[in-house]
């Protein structure tokens, strides 16, 4: 069976209060009940999903986090990923009792390489610090972690200092995630958004210390025609079939909607060899910056 996974919206309250959120819009929406994630589990079985994500908001924040956890190995989820900013995860003793329950990956959100950047990024003061002994403490219980950093204006020039300090703490893999603005990060475009091709040489020197190191490294919505010579590390070549349980709302294929509705490509597009493969950017990108940059490679 081709692995499928479930990324479910678990709500939206958050000990951080990130610029470059893209759940932030919600935070009024609170967090969802344990019965209605509890059903989502089981319905997420009937489709054959083999992994589940938990996410939010926070997900670690909830009182019910283990319960749930629990409930989903039950079920005989293979992965249960934890998707957070790790803040939590700093005490040992929760790391402990969250495995115990069935996780067994992890996906911490780290921005910055120093906590000037990763705390002004946060705007939560002493994340870094937490961020860093989370992964500490999960490395030191044998966990598989899959780090994420949204790139930014803010952070694309340490990308080099991100994945050096990733590399140190011996992640199993990092991605570099273009930033999507919608939520906070649409609130804060102007202030966020960096011009994709001026990143994507930075984007390549953080992949460059990941590949050395031998740590899975991956760039998602990076268009194939930015990332000459990196191409295989896109993340279109990586992403499994994953449904969306969300508040009220369900979507079965996300890979289409993301397709069609998330990302935005161009008449040119036709003549690039990748066409069949690249998603193109997030469409607010173009929306606003206009697809000068992108090129069809031929």
């Amino acid at each position: 069976m081709d692995f499928k996974r479930v990324d479910i919206k678990t709500g939206f309250l958050c000990n951080n209060n990130c610029l470059l959120c893209v759940q932030a819009h919600k935070k009024k929406h609170g967090n969802r009940t344990t019965n209605e994630i509890k059903h989502d589990l089981e319905e997420a079985k009937k489709t054959n999903c083999n992994g589940v994500v938990f996410t939010g908001g926070e997900p670690t924040i909830r009182k019910d986090i283990l319960e749930l956890v629990k409930y989903a190995k039950q079920l005989n989820f293979e992965t249960i990923q934890i998707q957070t900013n790790a803040r939590m995860l700093s005490y040992k003793e929760f790391c402990r009792k969250i495995i115990k329950a069935g996780a067994n990956e992890f996906s911490p959100a780290i921005h910055g390489h120093n906590k000037q950047l990763h705390d002004s990024l946060t705007r939560a003061e002493g994340s870094f610090d937490q961020t860093v002994k989370a992964i500490k403490n999960l490395k030191e219980l044998n966990q598989y972690i899959i780090t994420n950093t949204v790139v930014v204006k803010q952070n694309y020039k340490h990308l080099k200092e991100i994945a050096q300090l990733l590399a140190n703490l011996k992640v199993d893999q990092f991605q570099f995630a273009f930033m999507h603005a919608v939520g906070n990060a649409d609130k804060n475009f102007s202030q966020l958004m960096p011009r994709i091709t001026e990143a994507a040489k930075y984007i390549k020197e953080g992949l460059d210390i990941g590949i050395r190191n031998n740590i899975k490294v991956m760039a998602e919505a990076m268009p194939l025609c930015t990332m000459k010579g990196y191409e295989k590390y896109c993340s279109e070549f990586y992403i499994p079939k994953t449904e969306i349980r969300d508040l009220n709302s369900y979507d079965p294929a996300f890979e289409n909607t993301r397709r069609q509705h998330g990302k935005m490509k161009f008449p040119r597009c036709k003549e690039c060899k990748y066409d069949n493969v690249c998603e193109g950017p997030w469409k607010e990108y173009p929306e606003r910056l206009g697809t000068k940059e992108f090129q069809p490679v031929k």
